[in-house]
């Protein structure tokens, strides 16, 4: 299954599966089959259905329109592909992919945070030990948990936690735009 991977919301996405061979060892091709993706989220009637057409030697063609990511949520959405025939039918595959927000706007933009979740945490964590070290209010928010009098060692292993979590996270990142795994260590003996 050709669907990408990482799309963005509002973006316009194209792809191509080829004919396949069911477990008989008979053809599926555009040329009898009809193959649909479901892709859903974990948001209620979120939702797209995407029928394919009939493509060059029996592949089929998808296109989900601009106007139909615009209402995609940025997260992980799941999918799977599954191919009619009448009264047959049988799923071709599933996954999962990445919808990252659109950045596009009309009027006046409104705030965008483009950290990830642990990002987030991390950040509120250390707000909350700045407050209990300076003396201040021992009652604070992070996220929607409201929190008083934490004590000051669990919020350090959380800040340690998500320290790490967010490590993780950037050296995937790099390592996905080709830039390597910043945690490899190279050395050259002379």
């Amino acid at each position: 299954m050709n669907i990408p991977r990482t799309i963005t919301a509002a973006d316009s996405l194209t792809w191509n599966d080829p004919s396949a061979v069911d477990g008989t060892g008979a053809l599926v091709s555009s040329a009898a089959w009809t193959l649909t993706y479901y892709l859903r989220t974990n948001t209620a009637s979120e939702g797209a259905t995407v029928v394919g057409t009939a493509g060059a030697a029996g592949s089929w063609d998808f296109t989900i329109a601009a106007s139909t990511t615009t209402a995609f949520d940025a997260g992980t959405w799941s999918w799977t592909a599954r191919a009619t025939n009448g009264a047959l039918a049988m799923t071709m595959g599933s996954g999962s992919l990445t919808v990252l927000p659109s950045l596009v706007y009309t009027g006046t933009p409104t705030a965008f945070d483009g950290r990830s979740q642990a990002e987030i945490d991390l950040a509120a964590v250390q707000t909350a030990i700045r407050t209990i070290i300076s003396g201040g209010v021992s009652q604070y928010a992070i996220g929607s948990r409201q929190a008083t009098k934490l004590d000051l060692g669990a919020l350090m292993k959380r800040e340690s936690d998500l320290k790490g979590i967010v490590a993780r996270e950037r050296a995937a990142e790099k390592v996905a735009a080709g830039l390597g795994d910043p945690r490899n260590l190279f050395v050259r003996f002379g």
